[in-house]
């Protein structure tokens, strides 16, 4: 487990993230049920996948999330890819998924399009492990080849959304996909720019990303690009 100095956390971030979280939930949690069952009936398997993730500090937790791959699909396929892209000839490569995984249900490449995969991570929120807003929960494998300055993006809980997820650019090159040093030049751009304003319009912004993420995995069927996503 790594071990991180943090940053305290900010005096909004808590309260935010309890008020939206609970007046989404009467929402959300008729929607989870309902995808749970057609997620059951759609493939053989459990309904939700569970995955350690690290957190704030280099904590380890489980993340919850809708199962969008077949039962028992092979790790080993996304840990080549993830180690291929950190490795240094990888570097300057988008940090994007494939625009087709093999391992994907065709209700789970749905559910990732919109989204919905991840409102199980609504009770990650509510725990404390992750908040609304911050950067995207490592995979511990992931970490594994990281640079010393890669750690700071640990300073904060991971979030549901952030500065990545809603602005897709680096800010040293202003290239639109980014490779993996570009995401945590974003997110170190979000730690020390942090604000109740910068969190509210971050949350304001993803609905639209969630929508251009979706039309550029739509032009991506016809050779226009691919989805920005890289979670197991």
């Amino acid at each position: 487990m790594l071990s991180i100095v943090t940053l305290p956390p900010a005096p909004w971030q808590r309260p935010l993230d309890l008020v939206i979280t609970i007046s989404l939930l009467p929402l959300a949690f008729p929607l989870i049920v309902l995808l749970a069952l057609i997620v059951r009936l759609d493939s053989p398997g459990p309904a939700f996948f569970r995955q350690e993730r690290l957190g704030r500090g280099g904590r380890s937790f489980v993340l919850f999330k809708l199962r969008s791959m077949r039962a028992g699909a092979d790790e080993a396929l996304h840990r080549r890819r993830v180690t291929g892209l950190l490795r240094p000839e990888g570097r300057g490569l988008p940090w994007q998924a494939p625009a087709h995984d093999p391992r994907v249900t065709r209700l789970g490449r749905l559910m990732r399009l919109s989204a919905v995969d991840e409102l199980p991570q609504l009770v990650n929120v509510l725990k404390g492990e992750m908040s609304l807003v911050g950067p995207r929960p490592a995979l511990p494998y992931e970490a594994e080849h990281w640079s010393v300055w890669h750690q700071q993006r640990l300073l904060v809980r991971p979030g549901l959304t952030g500065l990545w997820q809603v602005a897709g650019r680096d800010p040293a090159s202003h290239r639109a996909a980014v490779d993996f040093d570009g995401m945590v030049r974003l997110d170190l751009d979000y730690i020390r720019r942090r604000s109740l304003a910068l969190d509210l319009r971050i949350l304001g912004m993803t609905p639209a990303a969630v929508w251009r993420r979706r039309a550029t995995a739509d032009r991506s069927l016809t050779g226009g690009g691919a989805e920005i996503r890289l979670d197991q």
